[in-house]
């Protein structure tokens, strides 16, 4: 028999209930489907309740509960409410504590129109943040092989650069991953209530997998705030602080920005798992716990900042000398305009994640377009400030395009001088039509004659080619 919960419509409730889809006397309601669950026959006046399903937000040991009426009619959500024609399940209880909260906060007391919108700004928000991935994704893959092709182009600050850029393409690679994994979790196994019935064997229906799958996000994520600590400490060190402006210590670098996020990580997955006994840590994000890897990157944040107050201070003080060299502050200015906008950026991503978005709906639509946008979009708009909109990487691509158009010409030029060499050879090689057959036979003998002159030709013509005249 199947489970209540993987009935997929009406005429498949009844086929699996049997005899438990009538009651043979007395007035009752009829066995229904309600699209997530198959509930059998209940005489009037009658609560009936099923265990609820074990989908992501309720708990499977908790029951949902539907009323048959005394007029042998399923009840709405208030009694002697029959205007639903399948009547009314109450699924409150099923709901964990965290999802709950969500529920009342975003959708009791409103009205259709405001779910409708709020559920469709859910939407355009998840359809915003796969372009703004695969966008982040392209960028940064063309930013990471212009900064390693180019040798012009490596440096101690660019190699900072490069890391950066690759963890934030293993961020966004790991959550692509997740948006594709949940969405082929809907086509194969099916949707119960808007998300995945648990049965497609995709990594998101798959206990451990997709925990490890949610820990890979949080810890690449932490990587990217590390390289940008870094990103700011070079800077602050190159410009602020002139004893450590000598050779960057990679080892440590390397150390800080791909190895301090594990502990951090792990210390939040293991905190969670004994914690937190939902199905792929649904809504992890809403509890306290999160708090154990949050703190770390705010304290980057404001690292970050401070390094760059620093960093304005001293160039104020450099610009009250009147010794200061123009170059040298023109590529200061430079990189404090970079970094003034990269900065802030990474900060407001952050913040507004962890800020708890206003329950109305136009205000919680603004909220969720900021912020997701930010996100999403944070490696497109890193390569822009770091690469597509930097001076040197412009002038050095500029460089490699005139070289390129230039053997183009060249290559063109030749194969032009070629081709009329060839036509040169061709008419004087070319055989007049005769009108009559004596005169064909004297004109193909010269015509032969003239052939074996025409190979010496054609060997000069080649050796000119070949001399460069």
């Amino acid at each position: 028999m199947k489970t209540p919960w993987s009935i997929k419509n009406q005429a498949e409730c009844i086929n699996s209930l049997g005899s438990a889809s009538v009651i043979e006397d007395g007035l009752y309601c009829n066995a229904t489907w309600d699209t997530i669950l198959c509930w059998p026959a209940a005489r009037a006046g009658v609560t009936i309740r099923l265990p609820c399903p074990p989908l992501p937000g309720l708990d499977p040991d908790k029951f949902g509960y539907r009323t048959c009426g005394s007029e042998g009619r399923w009840e709405g959500k208030f009694p002697g409410d029959y205007s639903l024609p399948r009547g009314y399940t109450n699924y409150t209880n099923c709901y964990t504590p965290e999802t709950l909260d969500l529920y009342k906060k975003f959708f009791l007391n409103k009205s259709p129109a405001q779910k409708q919108m709020m559920k469709d700004v859910l939407n355009a928000t998840r359809t915003m943040e796969v372009v703004g991935l695969w966008l982040s994704l392209v960028s940064s893959l063309i930013s990471l092989f212009i900064f390693c092709y180019f040798r012009s182009l490596r440096c101690h600050r660019t190699r900072i650069h490069r890391n950066l850029f690759l963890s934030i393409i293993v961020q966004v690679f790991i959550r692509l991953i997740v948006y594709v994994d949940q969405f082929v979790a809907r086509m194969q196994g099916g949707e119960i209530g808007g998300t995945s019935s648990g049965s497609s064997g995709a990594i998101y229906d798959t206990p451990v997998l997709c925990e490890i799958l949610y820990s890979l996000v949080e810890y690449t994520k932490t990587v990217s705030f590390m390289w940008m600590l870094i990103e700011g400490m070079y800077l602050h060190n190159q410009i602020a602080v002139s004893v450590f402006s000598k050779k960057p210590n990679y080892v440590v670098f390397y150390a800080m920005g791909w190895g301090l996020p594990i502990p951090v990580t792990v210390a939040w997955c293991i905190t969670l798992a004994f914690t937190y006994k939902r199905k792929c840590w649904y809504a992890y994000y809403f509890l306290p716990t999160i708090w154990i890897i949050e703190v770390p990157r705010i304290l980057i944040i404001a690292i970050n900042l401070l390094f760059l107050l620093n960093i304005i201070r001293v160039l104020v003080l450099k610009l009250q000398n009147s010794h200061t060299n123009e170059a040298q502050y023109i590529k200061v200015r430079k990189a404090i305009k970079a970094a003034l906008f990269l900065l802030p950026l990474l900060g407001i991503t952050n913040f507004l994640v962890m800020i708890e978005p206003d329950k109305e709906p136009v205000k919680f639509a603004i909220w969720s377009f900021t912020s997701h946008f930010l996100t999403t979009f944070q490696g497109f708009i890193i390569s822009l400030l770091y690469c597509f909109l930097n001076g040197e990487v412009q002038i050095t691509l500029k460089k490699r395009w005139d070289r390129f158009r230039q053997r183009r010409m060249v290559h063109n030029s030749s194969f032009r001088r070629l081709s009329r060499s060839f036509s040169v050879f061709t008419s004087l090689t070319e055989v007049p039509h005769s009108a009559n057959q004596n005169r064909a036979q004297s004109t193909t003998s010269n015509a032969s004659s003239l052939n074996g002159h025409g190979v010496p030709l054609l060997r000069d013509i080649m050796a000119r080619q070949e001399s460069g005249v």
